[in-house]
């Protein structure tokens, strides 16, 4: 079975990605792993070249500054790593500049892979997430975080980057069947120093807005308010291994009320029909699901 991971980065140092550690978690199922380096104003190439693994294979990409709308720039450099896998490749594994893998779930996603390699009804794996936001100890507990993506996918040159980069889908507009798998992403892109973060802000919303919509919805601040949030609960689970030594350099002392949130009358019937029935209920999906 040929597994190649993809990837793109960009000024990755500047805003605190832990890009390493995201490469590293995919590379025990992966027989290659390809990155897209954008030109950064920063040691992010450098950085990708200091991982220790003859699996890695960098390709340096030049970003469109000038294509601001709606996060597609992001779309279009993971279509330019994806285009790079070779067609006899079995499965993708895609993982973002803040998704860690779990390595709990390591020889799951391989049996899962294994299994249904061979049925072409299967166009990818649906992965479960966990977003954490203002430290490494709480997780988002709303209905705006997604809490399924597809993160394993075929090789196939109908299959494009939806979006923003979040999921993907068959040319013209065709969502992917998938089947849904018991294996963790963390998604770590809400925690960095409250410095860190606002300077993320300031431009990772330059992808989706012009700059008038900047001047009236960003703050002018230099740290960001991470109080303006509406619901989180402590996290009570551990870690990727390959975090521990990064969660020790970039944690800071984060406290949040959990006994209070600002959820919509809506969100809140949610979470009392989840709890009596234990069916999650969610949003739109970006997939098909597969019985």
């Amino acid at each position: 079975m040929k597994v190649v991971g993809f990837t793109f980065i960009r000024n990755a140092i500047t805003y605190q990605y832990p890009i390493v550690e995201a490469i590293r978690s995919i590379l025990p199922l992966c027989n290659s792993v390809i990155v897209g380096v954008g030109n950064s104003e920063d040691e992010t190439l450098e950085l990708i070249k200091s991982i220790d693994s003859e699996k890695i294979i960098i390709h340096e990409t030049v970003w469109d500054d000038t294509f601001r709308e709606g996060g597609q720039v992001l779309a279009q450099e993971t279509d330019k790593s994806y285009n790079l896998i070779p067609d006899d490749t079995d499965w993708a594994f895609y993982i973002q500049g803040d998704e860690v893998l779990h390595d709990d779930y390591i020889e799951n996603i391989r049996s899962a892979m294994e299994k249904y390699k061979d049925n072409p009804n299967v166009d990818g794996l649906l992965f479960k997430y966990r977003h954490f936001y203002g430290s490494y100890d709480y997780v988002g507990d709303s209905y705006n975080w997604y809490h399924r993506e597809i993160r394993v996918l075929r090789k196939r040159n109908d299959i494009f980057s939806f979006k923003d980069a979040q999921g993907f889908r068959k040319k013209p507009n065709t969502k992917l069947k998938v089947k849904l798998i018991d294996a963790y992403i963390h998604h770590y892109g809400w925690v960095k120093a409250p410095d860190a973060m606002q300077r993320k802000q300031k431009s990772f919303h330059k992808l989706w807005h012009d700059d008038e919509w900047m001047e009236h919805n960003i703050s002018k601040g230099d740290e960001f308010d991470y109080s303006q949030i509406d619901s989180l609960k402590l996290y009570a689970g551990n870690h990727p291994k390959v975090m521990t030594e990064y969660i020790k350099k970039h944690n800071w002392k984060f406290d949040y009320d959990i006994s209070t949130n600002h959820l919509k009358m809506k969100d809140k019937l949610k979470k009392v029909i989840e709890k009596l029935t234990g069916i999650k209920l969610s949003g739109n999906r970006n997939y098909k699901l597969l019985k």
